[in-house]
């Protein structure tokens, strides 16, 4: 295997104007490249500018990629306490991390999210992934090979070492980078199993001390809390209700998965919804603050990207720019997988039991890719029973904040068979009205549609386009069971296209419930990215 690439700058002129040029270009391509590591839409608009100091990887040479322009980015947070050089810290940054000294930790990849960004421009989706999820893993040479989920990284490394030093490579650098391209190759090759084959178009990798050292760059930042906490081992100790905290704080915000008070019941994936909270916040920090007009934030952001953090080496740039300008202003929903039961190995491991099959069909449907749009056509005859008049050209988006997984993608299949050309299928934060909009020329087949609906009101929008219908359903919608059969199309057809089942509804729990509403491990949790969300 080859080394994996370090991208240096071209050479520079001697003009000063050059030379100022080129370093508020360098500094604004690290800060995207940070922030698209926690998964903010700000940030990854120039995210792959950055061409010089980062180090880049060939762990995506030869993987499937995404069609139709979109991206699916996945971001791998390690738990080592060493550079991405391999180096110990100093002294004073462990004490500040409260997690052990370089002596602690591994390469466990606990940190797994998958930001997916549509090409069609339509909400984001940022979906965590247990760290303890149990799962066969990708690169072993035992069959069946399985584990946790973020043990990918670290046995790959553990086994490439291992063979490299056999081979006589001795060189401590070398043998740190290629064994790092090994876990990296597995971690993503893992992931992209466990969720039913979906792309990995880019990756972001970043260890404890570059999270550590981003906070300390724009703190202070603000997040809120459920209850009074506290947690011995990371350090936490939070109020109840908003604050504002500062970079060692931050650390233990988002590694905090215990408490003295027994009935809050920690789990891992309470911390996940931290870490998405986390992210909410910084996102808005980084919009509000002046961040981005701040030279020194910017070369300190600068600097942690050069020593912390790996990327992939062919990043799309044109594309990316394109369709991630949505993502700024909440336009990015956040969601953590559910796991079926906690259970332990043979070997006395605690893990997290999940259903393969179940897990397939939600990230299929949160993504667009499932069976919610399988063999269902986009377009019906004339005269077909149930058409609405006037719909012919109109196009319909349908945004989904019900919590009822598919939704959206079932109402598409289902008006598009009566007409209407089928627009975007997107997932909103959970809220409990219903409404039907429309842009001008769009009055009549909207009316009909809301009454199609089960009686919704229809009002104009005059903002949206001409010739679109906006349908938002909420908590409180049914489907109406004159809508229950498709045009066309039979029951049993539909049984594999639409979560009206026990066995196929996914319910949706907003991660910020509480008391008797808060979310179970077992539950699929949502997480709005437009205002700081308080969390567990």
């Amino acid at each position: 295997m080859d080394q994996p690439r370090r991208h240096r700058a071209p050479a520079r002129g001697a003009g000063r104007s050059r030379s100022s040029a080129v370093k508020v270009i360098r500094s604004l391509a690290a800060l995207a490249a940070v922030a698209a590591l926690v998964g903010t839409g700000s940030g990854w608009r120039v995210y792959h500018g950055v061409t010089s100091g980062l180090t880049q990887s060939e762990a995506l040479a030869g993987e499937p990629t995404s069609n139709g322009g979109t991206q699916n980015v996945l971001i791998m947070g390690l738990d080592s306490r060493l550079d991405e050089k391999g180096k110990p810290l100093p002294s004073d940054v462990y004490d500040a991390l409260h997690a052990g000294d370089d002596s602690v930790g591994g390469y466990n990849a606990n940190v797994l999210i998958l930001l997916h960004i549509p090409g069609d421009g339509s909400k984001a989706s940022a979906i965590s992934i247990p760290r303890d999820d149990y799962v066969e893993l990708s690169g072993c040479t035992a069959s069946p090979c399985k584990g946790k989920i973020k043990q990918a990284y670290g046995q790959a490394l553990a086994r490439s070492r291992d063979a490299l030093a056999a081979k006589g490579v001795s060189d401590p650098r070398q043998l740190e980078q290629l064994s790092r391209e090994a876990g990296r190759k597995a971690e993503i090759a893992t992931v992209r199993q466990f969720l039913g084959g979906v792309p990995i178009d880019h990756f972001l990798e970043v260890t404890l001390v570059a999270f550590f050292q981003i906070a300390q760059v724009v703190a202070p930042i603000e997040v809120c809390v459920n209850e009074d906490t506290s947690d011995s081992y990371s350090g936490a100790r939070f109020h109840k209700g908003k604050q504002e905290i500062d970079a060692s704080q931050a650390v233990a915000f988002v590694r905090q998965r215990r408490d003295p008070d027994t009935n809050l019941m920690f789990t891992d994936l309470d911390r996940d919804r931290r870490q998405q909270a986390f992210l909410v916040s910084l996102s808005r920090k980084l919009n509000e603050s002046g961040t981005l007009t701040s030279m020194s934030r910017l070369q300190g952001i600068l600097d942690v990207a050069e020593q912390n953090i790996a990327v992939d080496a062919n990043p799309d740039l044109a594309s990316l720019m394109t369709t991630a300008r949505h993502l700024s202003g909440g336009n990015i929903a956040y969601y953590t997988l559910p796991i079926d039961h906690f259970g332990t190995t043979d070997a006395g491991e605690d893990v997290n039991i999940v259903d393969a099959d179940a897990i397939h069909g939600i990230v299929g449907r949160l993504l667009g890719s499932g069976p919610a749009d399988a063999g269902v056509p986009t377009s019906t005859t004339p005269g077909s029973t149930g058409t609405v008049a006037g719909a012919d050209g109109v196009v319909l988006n349908v945004v989904n904040s019900s919590g009822q997984v598919g939704l959206a993608g079932q109402l598409e299949s289902n008006f598009a068979a009566r007409g209407f050309t089928r627009g975007a299928a997107s997932n909103g934060p959970i809220q409990k009205s219903s409404s039907v909009q429309y842009g001008p020329g769009s009055a009549q087949p909207a009316r009909q549609l809301a009454s199609m609906l089960g009686g919704l009101s229809a009002s104009a929008r005059p903002n949206l386009p001409a010739g679109t219908v906006q349908v938002t359903v909420g908590t409180d919608f049914a489907l109406p069971p004159s809508l229950s059969n498709e045009p066309g199309h039979s029951r049993s057809d539909l049984a594999h296209s639409t979560p009206t089942s026990p066995q196929s509804a996914v319910p949706v729990v907003p991660a910020t419930a509480t008391g008797n509403n808060a979310p179970a491990p077992t539950d699929l949790t949502s997480l709005g990215g437009d205002d700081v969300p308080c969390v567990k």
